[in-house]
Parts: C-alpha cells; structure tokens; sequence
C-alpha cells in the first residue's frame, strides 16, 4: 500500500541549512582578511594570476584546517606519530566538510616504487597469483619484489614459571626479490674504459680516475704494490695481474715505509665514491661517475625484479611479471577474462581499479613503470584512482590544477570526471588556469589582482558569465586567443634524431630544426618527452629544464635559490671592509637567539609547534651589530625584504650597483616575478612560481639549445603572454628553443610543429605531423590540428 502524502510540504529540515563553507579573515601567506562563501555540493574553481594567493585559501587554510580538525579525533597516542598542523590564520571557519586533497607532489622516485606498488594494484596481484598460481610457491610475500627471502635458525632464551628456558626456534621467509638487483631490475657496472688506459703502464700514469693521477698515494699503491711490473702496459697483464689490478680482496702491506690497505681498483671505487649521494660530490668527481657508471639492465630477472621462483608460477601461461609489463588496458581485458568464483571478490576489485586507469586516461602506463618517471600531471591523475570508485558522498575534493599535462582532448576527459566527482554529491575544489576547465564551474572566486604583496584579495566571485564582465584580469584574458603566425622564423639548421626508441617511441626519425621555436606536442603518453629527454643528449651546449620540483626548507628563498645573495654578501662585505660571511643569516650574521631563522619553534609533541617572533632580531635574522653595515643607505634586513623590481632598481645604480647581481635580478624579472620578495621563504611559493624561478636559474647557462618541458605549468593566461615574449627573446638572440607543450597559445605562437600520436601508449610512439601551425590548421590530420583549428577560431 502506498504510503499517503501530506499535502502540506514540511518546512526545510535544519539539517538541510548547511549549504555553505564559510571563510571570514583569511591571512594565511599573502591573503589580506580573504572572506568567501563556497557553495557545498557544486563545483568551484578559483583563479587568478600566479602567486595570488589560490593555493593559500584552498590548500593553506580550508584543507588544512579540516585536516587538523580530523587529526585531533585520533587519541593523543596516535597523534603523536602523525604531522603536527597549526590553525591556519583565520577568523572563521564554518561548514567544513572532510577533505581529500588531490595535489601535483610528484610521487617518490625510491627506485623499488612503481605504478603497481603505489595504487595497489601489485597487492592485489599478489595475493590473486598466491592463490591461482601454478606451482603454488608460497604466500603472496613471494611475489613482491620488495621481500628478500632469508631463512635463520638458534636458541632464544625466555622465563617461564620462574625458570629460565631456553627452545631451539628457526624461521623462513620466501620473498620474490632479485638477489642480484635487489629488487632494482638494473644493476650498475662500472666501464673500465674509463678507469685506465690499458695502452699505458702504471708508471706512465694509466690510471684516470681524478684522484689517483700525478704519483700521489692513490696511484703509488698500485705502482709499488709489487703485484705487476709497473712499467708493463695494463693490456699485457696476465689474467691473474688484471684480477690483482682490479678485484683483490683487502691485504695490508707497507708502501714506502708507510702501513697501508690494497684493493683491487674496482672495490677501492665502489667505496670511495659511488657509496656517496651525487648530489654531495665535488662537480669533478661527479663527472667522472657520470661517464664511468653504466646502469644495464640485471641480467638475471631480465629486468622484472622479481627471483626465479616468482617468475615460475603462472596463472593460464602468464606469470605476474608479465602481467605487470602489460599495457594497463591489455591487463585489464586479461583479468575481465579470469573466471574463478574462489577469489570473485578480489577480482573485482582489482578489475575496478585497473577500469579506472583506462577511463582516466592512464590505461597506457603499466604496472611496472618506476612512479619517479611519472610527469606532475600523471602523478595526480594515479591518485585520483583511488576516488573515482569511491562510495563516499558529501566529501571535498580539493585539486591542484588537475589538466597540466593534459592535451586539450584529454582535458574534456578530466572535466568529465570532475563532474561525476560533484553529481555523486561531493564538493568540488579546483585551483585551475585552463578556460576550458573555468567554464564548467558552477562558481568561480577569482584572486588577484595582482601577485604577491599585490594580491591576496578576492576580484570576483560569481558565474562563468560574470566573469567574462567582471573587468578582472582572468576575466579580460579569458577568451585570448594567440593567432596562428603569418610567417616563421626560417631555420639555421637542424638537429638529427635517428631510430629513436625510448620507451613506446617505435624507431622515430626526425629533424628538429634550430634557431626556430620548435614545439613537441601530442596527446598525454604519446612519446613526447621519451623523444625529447631519451634521444637529445643533454650535454656540451643543451640546457634542459625538465619537471622536477625545487626542494626548499623555510631558510632557503630566492636569493640563496639563485645564487644572487652571493654578489650581495660581497658588495657589502667590501662597502664595509669586513667579511661577507656575517651577511648571512646560515652563518657568521645569524642572530644568536633563533639561528637565523627569525621565529622560534616551540615543540608541543602531538599539538601544533608554535613560532613567535624572534624577540632580540625582531624578525630580521641577523645579528644586530651586522644591521649597523649599510650599502646604498640599506642594511642587509632591508635589502631582503625588497621585491626583485626594486632590487633590480637599487642594485643598477649608484652607490649599490653590482653587476653580478642586477643580471640574475634581470632574469628573474624576465620569467615575470618582479613582485617576488628576495628573502621570501621558498616553501611559501607556488608551483608556478617555482618552475619559474627554475627557469631563470637555468637561462644563466650557456647553452645553444634550451628544452623546455610544459613551462605554462602553473601559469595565469596573462602570465602566458610574458612566457611567449620570453621566449621570442631567446629565439631572437640566437638561440634554439625546443618546447614541450600542450597549451594551444604555445603552439599557435611556434615556427615548427612535432606532434606525436596518434593515441598513447603501443598506440602512439609515432611523428603524426611535422610542419607550421599554420598547415596544421588548414589540413587538421590529427586531434592536436582538430583543437588548435578550435582555439584558433578557422
């Protein structure tokens, strides 16, 4: 029987009034007393020029308060071992709900860290193979190439009823790592051609590793070890002097009076440099490991990085290993096609999670790929597979621009997801640049209106269509379109690629011309960077700036960065006639009372740490005789907290005027971050701003050719423009400029089009179009050609 109606509707449930996020009083970083209202359940994408302040307001202060707030729901036990997060700087916060941030961190680059190991998808492969293969070898720990198998045996002493016992105990472990590679898939070798020269003898200096030349002890240990004749040339020594010269164990002997330990050359190497960080070497030294260390894949796994035993056991004639070095969307037709009721619930869900790879656009990577190879937008998209199939209703979902990395067709795909993320009744945060993803958004918060000290305030707050109204800068530049040129630049010559195959490239010839802009393009997976990176040596005259995030720690900002604090410290060390080392707030200058830092830390274990402003410098970092050296009329306190522009002012001329450090001020101010504060913490910038900050590091090398990787990452549509005048500039001075990019401005404003496809994975790896854009537009023979002819309005 049907239940009958109230023909008088019920007033709203009060439950049902909560439909809002409330922020009032924002300060976090450069926002200035930010309020907002989010409407819950619908989707919000906040823009504004780079370093406005987008990431303050919705990673810095609303994730990171619902974070905090679900942290202290855990027992003081349990927070203890948890990040400790202070209240971010904000009046109110109300109607938060749990927050799931999704955020560009590159994954981990630990060398046993892969696709499969960071989803999960490799867990449940485990245990499916523990269970259905054939011969069975174990639990799934025998599958994980994580697990080293030991085995051990002895006698454990314990009390019992007042007695002392002692039982015989041993245990075994199968696990399925490589004991060659350790779990690698590569083992390192060491090219002997680089060590010595074997037509020399020792005596006519054949030895070549820095360090052991010019009969110093290094090379006198060989020399007068009396193991070989040392004026014999290397290529006449019988097999035992070759092993005695390279492999023998340590002995002690005297050399010249003198205790000493001989090693064969090959160990003496292992040790003494390739067991330190590359990083922490001496520029020299790190050469010569560059050149002499090769890394092969191990020959015993092939590379899988898994033991025999792991590779034997099969499930319908296909071990894990090559399960793991399927195509996502392959493996996941062969699970589909796995019938077996006794692991059904495993099997689905390892189906769900391998189905949303492919809808994500991830179905061509594999599960072996190593996740420190995955780019910024890849690595964003892996984490979101956890989400998609999530039975979790009225969550927030927060994203750090969601499309970088994406071309234009791939970007409908994720708007898609987006969608489906809001309908599913969660709220949707965005920080975003991309109009096409702008113009889906059910509300927009626009900072701005400028960078830096310049914004920090909210410029609009409405529609798409407000938007474009609203006299804003994102609004006035949000329906720019570049135009295709009329003519290009005329090439003086061009680079070779031949038989390229790095990764999915399938044996790709091509001519990349120079002293032209050249952009690479094609969907996400098509071989673009594999192209470029894999086949264009990055050697004697090429500046590559690739993807990786500068690291920071709160005492590093863009002086120390860029090395400009260096001139400064001179300049005032020699205005002063004292040493430069009291200008630096990590050295002699340090106020004494907080090191340096200009707060200090109060540790309160699982409660958020306090900083206070250090009482004695007041915040300046600096001792305070040192603020009595002036320069120009400033002291060092003051001179930090310039912005670029202004440094770049002071330090062109007058009584401050350096050179060294006006010419890395000027390349600061040419990437467009003239707004910057010199002594501003590096961990305060945003991704953007970052990657810019890289790129004008690295436009101090002299290099001919400069490779360029997705450098609109992070960029308002505004700052795009700046980025195409800059690299006009460099173009203009002779350089040759290679781009990888998606953003259609870019490839608009390019002499030579790449474009690799036509899909991803085994189905790219090809040249699909080679040519200007203006014959991209008019033939249209790819997806690229379909967007751009789009963007560009023909």
């Amino acid at each position: 029987m049907a239940a009958k109606k109230d023909p008088q509707s019920p007033a709203p449930h009060v439950a049902d009034s909560h439909g809002l996020i409330r922020v009032h009083g924002a300060r976090v970083n450069n926002l200035k007393d930010v309020s907002v209202e989010i409407p819950k359940r619908r989707l919000t994408v906040f823009t504004g020029v780079s370093g406005s302040g987008k990431s303050s307001l919705v990673f810095s202060t609303i994730a990171a308060e619902s974070q905090r707030m679900i942290n202290e729901t855990y027992s003081a036990f349990v927070q203890g071992f948890m990040p400790t997060l202070a209240r971010p700087e904000v009046d109110v916060l109300d109607g938060l709900t749990t927050v799931i941030t999704v955020d560009q961190q590159r994954l981990g680059a630990d060398p046993r860290s892969t696709v499969g190991t960071v989803t999960d998808a490799n867990a449940m492969l485990r245990i499916l193979f523990s269970r259905l293969g054939k011969p069975h070898i174990g639990s799934p720990k025998a599958f994980s190439f994580n697990v080293a198998s030991i085995s051990g045996a002895g006698a454990v002493t314990m009390e019992r009823g007042g007695r002392t016992v002692k039982e015989r105990r041993s245990f075994s472990i199968t696990g399925g790592m490589c004991p060659r590679c350790e779990g690698r898939g590569t083992v390192t070798d060491l090219d002997l051609s680089q060590l010595y020269d074997d037509s020399k003898s020792l005596s006519e200096g054949a030895i070549t590793v820095p360090g052991y030349t010019g009969g110093g002890w290094n090379s006198r240990l060989y020399s007068e070890s009396g193991f070989f004749d040392p004026d014999k040339p290397i290529r006449k020594y019988t097999k035992r002097e070759l092993h005695d010269f390279l492999h023998h164990e340590p002995t002690r002997m005297k050399i010249a009076g003198i205790n000493m330990t001989y090693e064969g050359l090959v160990p003496r190497i292992q040790k003494s440099m390739l067991a330190k960080d590359r990083e922490g070497m001496q520029p020299h030294i790190r050469e010569f490991v560059d050149r002499a260390v090769t890394f092969t894949t191990c020959p015993e796994c092939d590379g899988t990085r898994l033991n025999e035993g792991a590779r034997s056991s099969k499930i319908k004639k296909v071990g894990i290993a090559d399960a793991c070095a399927m195509q996502i969307n392959d493996l996941a037709e062969w699970v589909r096609g796995l019938d077996e009721p006794s692991v059904a619930p495993l099997l689905t869900a390892l189906q769900q999670s391998l189905d949303s790879f492919v809808e994500i656009g991830l179905g061509y990577l594999s599960l072996d790929r190593p996740s420190g190879t995955l780019s910024g937008g890849e690595a964003q998209r892996v984490k979101m597979i956890r989400h998609l199939g999530s039975a979790l209703t009225d969550v927030t979902y927060v994203f750090d621009e969601p499309t970088i990395g994406l071309h234009p067709h791939d970007i409908q795909r994720m708007n898609g997801l987006l969608l489906r993320l809001r309908d599913k009744g969660n709220t949707v945060l965005v920080v975003e640049h991309k109009p096409e993803t702008i113009a889906i958004a059910d509300h927009i918060v626009d900072l701005g209106p400028g960078a830096g000290t310049a914004g920090g305030t909210v410029c609009f707050e409405g529609t798409v269509e407000g938007l474009r109204t609203g006299g804003t800068v994102t609004g006035r530049h949000f329906d720019d379109r570049a135009a295709v040129k009329d003519t290009v630049r005329k090439s003086t010559g061009t680079l070779e690629i031949r038989g390229a195959a790095t990764h999915n490239l399938r044996d790709v010839d091509v001519d990349i011309p120079l002293g032209v802009l050249t952009v690479v393009t094609g969907v996400a997976g098509s071989g673009k960077s594999s192209l470029v990176h894999g086949s264009i040596p990055a050697g004697e005259g090429v500046v590559s700036v690739d993807q990786s995030s500068i690291r920071g720690s709160r005492r590093s900002n863009p002086a120390t960065y860029t090395g400009l604090l260096d001139p400064i410290r001179k300049a005032f060390a020699k205005a002063n006639g004292v040493k430069p080392a009291l200008f630096s707030a990590n050295s002699e200058g340090a106020c004494p009372t907080c090191n340096g830092a200009g707060v200090i830390y109060t540790d309160l274990a699982m409660m958020a740490g306090v900083a206070t402003t250090c009482e004695e410098c007041e915040g300046k970092r600096f001792e305070a005789s040192v603020l009595d050296y002036h320069l120009g009329g400033r002291d060092i306190s003051e001179v930090l907290a310039m912005s670029v522009a202004e440094a770049e002012e002071f330090f062109g001329v007058g009584e401050a005027r350096t050179p060294a450090a006006h010419k890395i001020l000027e390349r600061l101010a040419d990437v467009g971050l003239g707004y910057l504060t010199l002594g501003q913490p590096l961990t305060t910038l945003s991704g953007g701003e970052r990657q810019r900050l890289k790129l004008a590091t690295h436009m101090a090398e002299k290099g001919g050719v400069y490779i360029l990787d997705e450098p609109t990452a992070g960029l308002h549509l505004a700052d795009v423009e700046h980025l195409l005048g800059l690299l006009d500039r460099l173009v203009d001075s002779g350089k040759s400029v290679i781009v990888v990019e998606h953003h259609q401005a870019v490839m608009a404003h390019a002499d030579w089009i790449i474009d690799l496809g036509p899909g991803a994975g085994h189905d790219g790896g090809r040249i699909v179009f080679e040519g200007t854009p203006a014959d991209l537009v008019a033939t249209r023979p790819t997806l690229t050609g379909e967007h751009l002819a789009a963007y560009v309005g023909s």
